[in-house]
């Protein structure tokens, strides 16, 4: 056993208490509450955002994705402890120390808000996600409504309404391990430039007119219900001391995996579009490179990719936004709960309601993106403020490295929120 620091709480690398190879396999084993996080953040907006990157600015904006996995990894480790030591979701957490009834409704408005009315907006985005791959491969233009998109509800809603934790974490692991294949066999298949992939992560830089696209890459990476949705899922799966271990290898493995799978997107689209000075129409490009290895193959091969992308976010989206609203206010959180699946129910026909009929929300898109833009920082606050509460989460509150780690990220958040609201 090698320790990497006297005190568990005072690096970054304390994520990894072990170096064993059994303890490591031990532990993989045990993945479930990160790789929701993960499947949460790689939805269809983050690969149709990591896309436009490559497509426009090649390598450049890696960084970006570098920088938002750091963040999440900051921000995440502390709701998996919150759930783990502290016993509590997000929700919950707020709504037992925020006792001040204006400050109660105000956190009310703006997770309900941002999570619950946003999500339902956004789900629509989430199912025909899903099924972008097989627009090019299917001729379904006879039906009125698409008949993939009623499928994809549809699975949602089974796995939803089965109640049982550990199906639903078992489907999105494996989504999270479809992404990886998919998108990461693209990338090497791609056979990118190597220098230009270090440069592009390590030395930041913002060509004209990029501003956007850089706020893009960290908002659907850093995003405030996984912290809901991370904080409840950890609690649902550990408790204890003892577990905090392997809840932090769950949570470095996953969300490092899911910033792999977008720097393998950005490099793919870089390569693809980028180099060839295309623009991004539709899945079709993003096959493109992989014709000459995969022939036909490779527009499914994409195709599944989305697929996943879009299945998973069907999921979370609804568990959070349940999660976030039960536990704030006083609900129970259980799957199996009636207000819970009717919390959950609302955001899943919500999307399958504004996709089949092939209309976006734009108003409450927008309402849904300031909302965001406000909740981030103040939700990265309020981890702060609780993760030093001692009689909460006794020994294992924040060191100071978590802290200034966490005041830096709170800074930038409050920044990247602003600049959303502004472009809004």
């Amino acid at each position: 056993m090698i320790r990497l620091a006297q005190n568990p709480e005072g690096t970054l690398l304390s994520f990894v208490d072990s170096v064993r190879p059994t303890d490591m396999i031990t532990r993989l084993r045990k993945i479930g509450p990160g790789a929701m996080v993960a499947a949460a953040f790689i939805g269809p907006g983050t690969v149709t955002t990591a896309t436009l990157s490559g497509a426009r600015y090649g390598y450049t904006l890696l960084w970006a994705v570098l920088f938002s996995v750091i963040a999440t990894l900051v921000l995440q480790e502390m709701s998996a402890r919150l759930g783990v030591i502290g016993g509590k979701g997000l929700g919950q957490a707020i709504r037992e120390k925020v006792t001040h009834k204006t400050g109660r409704i105000l956190a009310g408005v703006l997770v309900i808000g941002a999570i619950l009315i946003g999500n339902a907006a956004y789900e629509a985005g989430n199912i025909t996600g899903a099924v972008l791959g097989f627009n090019s491969l299917i001729d379904l233009k006879v039906w009125r409504v698409n008949p993939l998109i009623v499928l994809i509800a549809l699975v949602a809603f089974l796995l939803l309404f089965s109640g049982q934790y550990k199906i639903i974490e078992g489907t999105l692991v494996l989504m999270v391990a479809t992404m990886g294949v998919v998108f990461i066999i693209a990338a090497l298949l791609a056979r990118p430039d190597l220098f230009a992939i270090v440069r592009g992560l390590f030395l930041p830089s913002i060509p004209n007119g990029s501003s956007l696209m850089v706020v893009g890459l960290i908002g659907t990476t850093v995003v405030p219900y996984n912290l809901f949705l991370h904080a409840s899922a950890v609690k649902e799966r550990w408790s204890g001391p003892e577990n905090l271990a392997d809840a932090r290898m769950d949570t470095l493995i996953s969300v490092i995996l899911g910033g792999v799978i977008t720097v393998a997107i950005v490099i793919t689209s870089a390569v693809v579009l980028n180099a060839l000075g295309s623009e991004v129409s539709d899945t079709t490009d993003l096959a493109a490179q992989l014709r000459p290895l995969l022939g036909g193959g490779a527009d499914w091969f994409i195709a599944v990719g989305f697929l996943a992308a879009g299945l998973s976010s069907s999921i979370t989206a609804p568990l959070a936004a349940a999660y976030a609203t039960s536990g704030l206010l006083g609900w129970s959180s259980d799957l199996s709960n009636g207000r819970f699946k009717l919390i959950w129910l609302f955001v899943l026909c919500s999307g399958l309601i504004f996709a089949s009929l092939g209309f976006r929300p734009i108003r409450v898109i927008l309402f849904a993106q300031v909302a965001n833009g406000i909740l981030l920082p103040i939700i990265a606050a309020f981890l702060l403020w609780t993760m030093n509460d001692r009689q909460l989460m006794g020994v294992h509150i924040n060191s100071r490295f978590k802290n200034i780690g966490g005041i830096i990220i709170l800074i930038i958040t409050l920044a990247l929120g602003l600049k959303s609201i502004l472009t809004v």
